[in-house]
């Protein structure tokens, strides 16, 4: 594999929401050849549970664990020393849940990887979901600093949240979902943006949904995103 493919696979992510785990890993390995990064969200994890991480790890892909944890700080850590040791290699936690849930999580998982004899996971804090269609820069950057002092590895943003939060933390790795090539049905998303744009804007991880999986050819619409991306990466 070229190291410029390897980069693009790297950048992303294609989400499994689906409760049929069959499925899930056919649809993972058709796009297996472009995208790197599998999305486990709640819909996949709760029907299948870790058995949906281990098959998704069993085909080489990474797997980013969006459960999206949010409860008082000591719940969060004791879950997140159990899926820590899963060998995931991200995993959200809503960022409303301040700093020092956010600071819980980075712990457990820290914890229950290495017991585990694995990498933690890169914590990913959601700052506001891409289908809130009223978000503030204050309420974003409340979220952000949470984020930033709790030494979340990552946060989960919006395409259009991309300035300032280059501006205000620009080494934090960015994931964005919301990801619509042009053309293509919004759904239920508000604020979106192409592949091109989203990446130079400063997006780290793209995520790819419904765009690739409710499309004619997975594999083709995966490609065709893969090489926008790779020409926008300069």
């Amino acid at each position: 594999m070229s190291s410029e493919l390897s980069q693009v696979r790297d950048r992303l992510a294609i989400a499994l929401d689906t409760d049929d785990l069959e499925s899930a890993v056919s649809i993972a390995q058709a796009v297996q050849p472009h995208i790197g990064v599998a999305k486990v969200g709640l819909q996949l994890f709760s029907a299948a549970g870790q058995n949906a991480v281990r098959a998704i790890q069993d085909i080489g892909m990474n797997v980013f664990l969006d459960v999206k944890l949010h409860d008082i700080p000591n719940t969060v850590y004791g879950a997140s020393t159990v899926l820590g040791s899963l060998g995931v290699r991200y995993l959200t936690v809503h960022g409303a849940g301040g700093k020092n849930m956010l600071e819980a999580a980075v712990k457990g998982l820290k914890e229950g990887a290495d017991k585990a004899g694995r990498s933690a996971p890169t914590v990913l804090a959601v700052t506001i979901l891409t289908s809130e269609p009223h978000a503030t820069s204050s309420l974003l950057n409340e979220r952000l600093e949470a984020a930033v002092a709790a030494n979340c590895g990552g946060i989960v943003c919006a395409a259009t949240d991309l300035p300032l939060v280059r501006e205000t933390a620009p080494e934090i790795l960015t994931v964005v979902p919301g990801i619509r090539p042009a053309g293509t049905p919004v759904h239920d998303q508000v604020r979106v943006a192409t592949p091109a744009d989203a990446i130079r804007s400063g997006a780290s991880i793209l995520v790819l949904g419904r765009a690739v999986t409710n499309a004619e050819s997975p594999a083709q619409a995966a490609e065709a995103i893969a090489t926008e991306v790779a020409q926008a990466i300069v």
